[in-house]
């Protein structure tokens, strides 16, 4: 081994031991010599913690999902490495260039936007991306095709990259991405002879994680501070619930027709491709469980995901804490339900000092971006607020402790997070006011009553389904 390779192996150990997650991309024309390099790099770092994702033209299952999508649910967790061998960047380029439309909306700016949230959101999150792009003149390349054909086991590779070559000018693409600027920056590695194009590669990623570790030596830890007011009154939930009501007949006869109603819709959602995601919020004993089912009840069981979030595994909290949401989003024409979400962040983690004042605050952007990307994967998203009064959640838990069948739904958790009421008040307040954008907007429903909230949570996924698939 070079002293390079020791010193890359010694910084990739400690970045390691530190928790740092990385990601090195490497893009470059066909026959530019990417994987001889990518290969001395993959050789070159640990294989416990090395992964090594080689990213084909899409497709067809993965235009069921968002554009993103296969590189969230690769994402490494801390510590660990990834070597992207082409990247996000072609699968754009292939997408604009086959014409892959036919299951997702492809509006490349969008798509481009999506690219920069995606690397904005890592990177504040404490990931590190490496980005090289492997650059050979077009003599050397041809020269290399060349020897590839003369040998007829090698043959059908040559092809491969001639077929590449016919479809696209993935330099003249590239080359806008590259003067680009962006949180991650690209280096440039100029292949003409192996060795020293190995060096260079390694002197960059050397450098970066230097630099990387040097800033975590300085980095100061963050105070816990949820930022909560001293006498929080709310202006979002102040509803007269004695009015937010439905009799039992008239809640049986209209729960009976919007579920017929719910039926159809799911199996229109299905043939014209579109994903539909549902998301329930509320205090605890809101009814967020019950509105589901009858929601569920009608559906067809192949065609939609039930979400019942809990706490994060060790395995999730050592992702960034959408991962386990992006693994959750459904392909085109499913439907996926979550009792709980994303939201988790700005909710509950910063109600129980799980996370620093930074982390909840950059989480309504990133949470806003996911939303975006996945309204530009052609997703409905609809997300529901169940407010019921604080005399009602008492009465409520009382019930569930006085009935056997129920007992298990009260927790000893559920009376501690009544004692802090008014910060789940002003947190849930807080998220409303910083999420509910134009593709993805809140609707908060009073709950005292379950029969209304359940009846106005159907009507109201049925009315956006049906201007949404009127539109398609």
């Amino acid at each position: 081994m070079t002293n390079l390779e020791d010193k890359l192996a010694e910084l990739s150990r400690e970045t390691h031991t530190q928790g740092i997650p990385l990601m090195i991309v490497i893009e470059g024309a066909p026959a530019s010599g990417k994987s001889r390099l990518a290969n001395a790099l993959y050789m070159t770092l640990d294989a416990k913690y090395t992964n090594f994702i080689a990213n084909r033209p899409p497709r067809e299952s993965y235009l069921r999902y968002p554009f993103l999508h296969r590189y969230w649910y690769h994402l490494p967790k801390s510590g660990d490495i990834n070597i992207h061998f082409r990247s996000w960047y072609s699968q754009l380029i292939e997408q604009k260039d086959y014409h892959h439309t036919h299951n997702l909306r492809t509006d490349l700016p969008e798509l481009e936007a999506d690219i920069d949230n995606f690397e904005n959101t890592l990177v504040n999150n404490g990931y590190e991306i490496i980005k090289l792009y492997i650059d050979t003149d077009e003599k050397a390349r041809e020269h290399h095709i060349d020897k590839l054909k003369s040998n007829p086991i090698l043959r059908w590779k040559a092809e491969e990259f001639q077929e590449q070559l016919i479809h696209h000018d993935y330099e003249k693409e590239m080359s806008y991405f590259l003067n680009k600027k962006t949180v991650s920056p690209w280096s440039i590695i100029h292949f003409h002879k192996k060795s020293q194009a190995i060096d260079d590669m390694y002197k960059v990623i050397i450098q970066r994680l230097q630099k990387r570790l040097e800033y975590e030596k300085d980095k100061q830890t963050e105070r816990i501070n949820g930022d909560f007011s001293n006498n929080f009154k709310t202006k979002l939930f102040n509803f007269d619930f004695a009015n937010e009501k439905i009799d039992k007949q008239d809640y049986k006869e209209r729960l009976l027709e919007l579920q017929e109603r719910m039926r159809e819709i799911q199996f229109q959602l299905y043939q014209e491709k579109v994903p539909l995601i549902l998301v329930y919020e509320g205090m605890d004993a809101a009814g967020k469980g019950g509105n589901i089912k009858r929601t569920r009840k009608p559906l067809d069981p192949t065609g939609y995901t039930n979400n019942a979030i809990s706490a994060p595994t060790d395995i999730e909290l050592q992702h960034h804490y959408l991962w386990r949401f992006h693994k959750r989003i459904p392909r085109t024409g499913h439907i996926a339900f979550f009792d709980r979400s994303w939201y988790g962040r700005v909710l509950v983690e910063r109600v129980e000092g799980l996370a620093n004042r930074t982390e909840w605050q950059q989480a309504y952007k990133e949470i806003n971006d996911f939303e975006q990307s996945l309204h530009n994967s052609r997703a409905i998203i609809i997300k529901f607020f169940l407010s019921l009064d604080k005399n009602e959640q008492l009465k409520r838990f009382k019930q569930r402790q006085e009935t056997p069948e129920k007992e298990w739904k009260i927790t000893a958790e559920d009376w501690r997070n009544r004692e802090k009421w008014d910060l789940y008040l002003e947190a849930s307040e807080d998220m409303i006011e910083h999420t509910s954008t134009l593709f993805a907007p809140w609707y908060v429903i009073p709950a005292n009553d379950k029969r209304y909230a359940r009846i106005t949570a159907l009507e109201t996924i049925i009315k956006i389904c049906e201007v949404h698939l009127n539109g398609v």
